[in-house]
């Protein structure tokens, strides 16, 4: 009985047999490959580049889009790897491809695979926590933004909420999609892996040169060129948009490796994570981005606080003071010279400008409690309201750029949603009992920290891929929680019934 078929499952198996075998003898087969063979020729050739997309859309792109709504697994990496490799890929292509649509797609399958998935197995309680009703009012407020009487343009707010306002929702979609302890390795795992192959880029950028395609990009624009060659040394972002996301992601993913390798794990794979770990802080300084330095030390001192024993007191203590000799040592390296200056802010004159024009749009912040609307400054207030004040206003830091777009008000409920993250995940960590969920909540931790930190001197969150990493630390953060409740519940249930089958 074990042995027979269920069902028609020997008339499929025949049928994918004999499809594999006689596909091509059979003269309906090739009668079908040669007309598809001329009409990917014809439209190759009609078409040109818009062809070969076209016919690349319906052989590789319909599978894609199936697997990313039905597999969010697969859907979440595929989101992560192309927020790391966005900004490499437009370099080489031409501007007319919108690059920038691959991202928006991609997220609104994640969400339209999260909304089927609930229409069978409904279950809310996964949102029940602070974190998720506070993105829910800040996302509330990104959208409110919409009627802002001060906006200057609308289309900026279309163009900004795609990079600003949908991608919180991913944090809802990650929390509800996230739900082994498998599968979060599997995203650790591909995340370093990803900051590996950044560090290798700009490696090679600092010690053999651009490639042909990135010069070309480089020295397209006089602007970028300006921006980025300082002192004689041109400014490495590997495969990033710009320097500051490069370093801010090399220091998070140092951060990751320093609390992974704190775990139970082999020998050999500490030191391994030790030597990525400086391997991401050593290419981090040929970004020459001073606000990453300080994240480091930031950092280290909130884990001596979470994580207090001995052995992290000494390697604080140890850090520190290596820190200090490399801070006061004198040296003619100008990447140590540059590290040395973002610890002695009043001495840097880009510093002092920053804090000149923060100066200067403070009486606009209190002056217009919900802001100048969102997308108000920067590139898409300069292409959509090249004529306004906030358009030719460099924001710089992100909480400066809250302000300006979103008010005062905003501002109060963006460090507001900051508090709530940091408060609720710090909760989490100390009452997670499994220590490997632990480790990996610390770890979390840690980076929302840094980010947090960067964000005053740097805009860090609006650029991928760290705009999508920082929901999904915040999401890790919620679903460690949750597997560890369900892991408790469970050993409970556990000692209940053998206590019930001893008595």
């Amino acid at each position: 009985m074990r042995n027979e078929q269920t069902g028609n499952t020997g008339v499929k198996q025949s049928f994918w047999k004999n499809l594999m075998v006689q596909k091509f003898s059979h003269p309906f087969a090739l009668l079908f490959l040669l007309i598809t063979s001329l009409a990917i020729s014809f439209l190759t050739y009609k078409l040109e580049f818009i062809g070969v997309g076209a016919v690349l859309a319906l052989t590789i792109g319909l599978p894609i889009v199936f697997a990313i709504t039905v597999y969010p697994e697969f859907g979440i990496c595929a989101l992560i790897i192309a927020a790391f490799f966005i900004s490499y890929v437009s370099e080489f292509l031409p501007d007319q491809v919108p690059i920038g649509t691959l991202m928006d797609v991609t997220t609104y399958l994640l969400i339209l695979g999260f909304f089927i998935k609930q229409r069978t197995e409904r279950n809310w309680t996964y949102f029940k926590n602070p974190i998720s009703y506070m993105i829910l009012v800040w996302l509330a407020y990104n959208m409110l933004e919409f009627v802002n009487p001060s906006a200057e343009s609308r289309l900026a707010w279309i163009y900004t909420v795609r990079t600003v306002g949908f991608i919180m929702l991913m944090y809802y979609v990650f929390v509800y999609q996230i739900r082994t302890v498998k599968f979060i390795k599997t995203l650790l795992k591909l995340w370093i892996f990803l900051d590996i192959l950044a560090g290798i880029s700009a490696f090679q950028q600092e010690n053999i040169g651009f490639f042909p395609f990135e010069h070309k990009y480089l020295y397209a624009d006089p602007l970028r060129v300006s921006l980025l060659f300082i002192n004689g040394h041109m400014r490495k972002f590997g495969i990033f948009s710009d320097p500051v996301t490069f370093s801010y992601n090399m220091v998070i993913g140092a951060l990751l490796c320093v609390v992974l390798l704190m775990g139970d794990l082999p020998l050999r794979r500490k030191v391994t994570l030790g030597c990525i770990a400086g391997f991401f802080l050593y290419v981090m300084l040929y970004s020459g981005t001073r606000a990453a330095y300080v994240l480091v030390p930031g950092a280290l001192s909130m884990l001596a606080v979470l994580n207090f024993n001995r052995r992290v007191l000494t390697f604080t203590l140890v850090a520190g003071a290596l820190l200090g000799i490399l801070i006061v040592m004198p040296t003619s390296n100008p990447l140590i010279k540059r590290f040395q200056t973002a610890f002695n802010p009043s001495d840097d004159p880009s510093y002092n400008v920053r804090a000149e024009n923060q100066k200067k749009i403070k009486p606009f912040i209190l002056s217009h409690p919900i802001g100048g609307g969102l997308g108000s400054v920067g590139v898409w207030g300069r292409k959509f309201s090249p004529n306004s004040m906030l358009a030719k206003f460099p924001p710089d830091s992100g909480y400066v750029r809250v302000s300006v777009e979103m008010g005062w008000v905003g501002l109060i409920l963006f460090c507001t949603l900051f508090f709530v993250v940091l408060k609720t995940g710090i909760n989490f960590y100390f009452s997670i009992k499994n220590p490997e969920l632990k480790n990996y909540c610390l770890a979390m931790l840690l980076i929302l920290f840094a980010f947090n930190i960067g964000n005053f001197p740097q805009q860090a969150l609006v650029q991928y891929p760290s705009n999508i990493l920082f929901y999904l630390a915040i999401s890790i953060l919620v679903v460690c929680k949750r597997i560890d409740d369900q892991e408790q519940d469970a050993l409970k249930k556990k000692n209940s019934t053998e206590t019930i089958l001893i008595n």
